[in-house]
């Protein structure tokens, strides 16, 4: 019922918000009410009733471009598999300059597992753009629940496992290795899939990184640990559990809804929220543009949450911070052919392991993610590393100027020596080529996604398929 009752306080406010926004504009620079006493307060008063009332949809990456070894690169987006509560996107890269194709051609490839926690994978914008440089970049973007039928069937922690471990496959069949980024939350499953994977004795990722998570959430535990530690199971399943009302897709589905989440998110910083907002209005009438621009890029991200499946939710929730079954020995994973098995870390022996941990983490406090050390004792002791970034908070480890600054530099060092020659008989030539289109051209994967005679001139510049290549299905480029 809360869930349907947010849905109708969401409709009625949204033409107040329209209409603010309008207002906004009336009173703004140059508008016909422009030149009234008081008109910038008004059109600042205004903006930020807009803001606070509209609703936040999916943000995009918008990543045009990167720099590769100083020259310019063109960035389009695919998407390279569709599994009904997720996207496997990659990030490809164009260039028609001989010496940049080449680089890009021998780069690590890196499978970046993003959080399905509240949030859409695009928080880590930053981390993708930074990883570009150096890396093949590949991103798990998490669908919003809502939107996924009923017809597709629940999905539980174990599907996200399962998820990670087929992510993982296709890249080790398209480049022949890969390398794994975890942060924050998919920690804990990204180490049970790999696990999983070593006890079948499959090849596994070259290395693993995980940053910020709850590997362990009984050490130096937060207000986010504790809320998780002291409820019962029952008390989540009858308190934040809703059914997604009529009108989506996921139209009956039991989810955590998005709403609740954001709630709790700015429940714990009310006053920090509250300041930046009034900041905000401030800076409009300054005319701060630069300021208030940046406000607005941080809250269309941090406004915009996702509904998780109650499923997965809930197993999150009982196995990582209730039964603590990953560090106690006693997790069991369900894998798609319906068989039990036991998470072993310590079966982990060929992969690297490297762990990033923020000195000011109020998510996950210190040791959580170092834990994970303890549990993989067949990694030898030359092949890990732990990084404690110092004046860093929980974002700041994949964000920002610390992120970019202390540690990318640590990541890209730890990923080049653990790497080794990608083995690509049978990949695609496409993937090969990184498909080569010139950076100064006009007409890159935005614009292509936008106009069909762009995207005829996009599909056409990369270098001529092989019949085998030509009967796969093209992956679809997504807005």
């Amino acid at each position: 019922m809360l869930y349907q009752l947010y849905e109708a306080q969401r409709s009625l406010m949204e033409p107040f918000s329209d209409f603010a926004q309008a207002a906004s504009k009336l009173y703004g620079q140059g508008a016909v009410w422009g030149q009234l006493p008081m008109a910038q307060r008004m059109a600042a008063g205004y903006d930020l009733l807009y803001r606070l009332g509209k609703d936040y949809e999916k943000p995009e990456f918008n990543i045009k471009s990167v720099k590769v070894d100083g020259e310019e690169v063109v960035i389009q987006e695919a998407v390279e598999l569709d599994k009904p509560f997720c996207e496997l996107r990659r990030f490809k890269r164009f260039t028609d300059e001989p010496h940049i194709l080449k680089t890009l051609k021998s780069q690590p490839v890196v499978l970046i597992v993003a959080p399905l926690s509240g949030h859409y994978a695009t928080l880590l914008r930053d981390t993708v753009r930074t990883m570009l440089q150096d890396h093949k970049v590949y991103i798990t973007d998490w669908k919003n629940a809502r939107l996924v039928p009923l017809s597709e069937g629940e999905f539980h922690l174990d599907d996200y496992i399962n998820y990670v471990q087929e992510f993982i496959r296709r890249l080790q069949a398209e480049y022949g290795n890969c390398h794994v980024v975890s942060v924050c939350q998919p920690t804990v499953p990204v180490l049970a899939a790999v696990s999983l994977m070593a006890s079948r004795k499959e090849p596994l990722p070259l290395t693993l990184t995980m940053m910020g998570g709850p590997i362990d959430a009984r050490k130096s535990p937060t207000a986010v640990n504790n809320l998780a530690m002291n409820k019962s199971y029952e008390w989540f399943e009858n308190n934040v559990i809703y059914r997604v009302p009529q009108g989506f897709p996921g139209e009956g589905r039991r989810v955590y809804p998005g709403f609740l989440q954001h709630t709790g998110f700015v429940a714990m910083n009310p006053d920090r929220h509250a300041s930046s907002h009034y900041d905000y209005f401030k800076d409009l009438i300054k005319g701060d543009d630069a300021s208030a621009e940046a406000h607005r890029k941080f809250y269309d991200e941090y406004n915009a949450v996702l509904d998780m499946d109650a499923d997965y939710y809930l197993d999150t929730i009982r196995t990582v911070f209730q039964q603590f079954e990953l560090v106690n020995g006693t997790w069991d994973v369900k894998n798609p052919e319906g068989q039990i098995e036991r998470v072993r870390p310590q079966d982990i022996r060929t992969a690297a392991l490297l762990t990033v941990e923020g000195e000011l983490d109020d998510i996950s406090g210190s040791g959580q993610t170092e834990a994970a050390h303890s549990l993989c004792t067949g990694v030898a002791d030359s092949k890990r590393e732990h990084y404690e970034v110092k004046g860093a908070g929980h974002y700041g480890i994949f964000s920002g100027r610390r992120w970019r600054e202390l540690v990318y530099p640590k990541l890209v060092k730890f990923i080049a020596a653990n790497d080794q020659p990608q083995s690509r008989a049978g990949a695609r030539e496409s993937l090969a080529a990184e498909d080569r289109i010139k950076p100064g051209r006009k007409i890159p994967a935005v614009a292509a996604k936008k106009s069909p005679a762009a995207k005829k001139a996009v599909v056409a510049a990369p270098a001529k398929k092989s019949v085998a290549a030509a009967k796969k299905p093209r992956a679809r480029t997504t807005r």
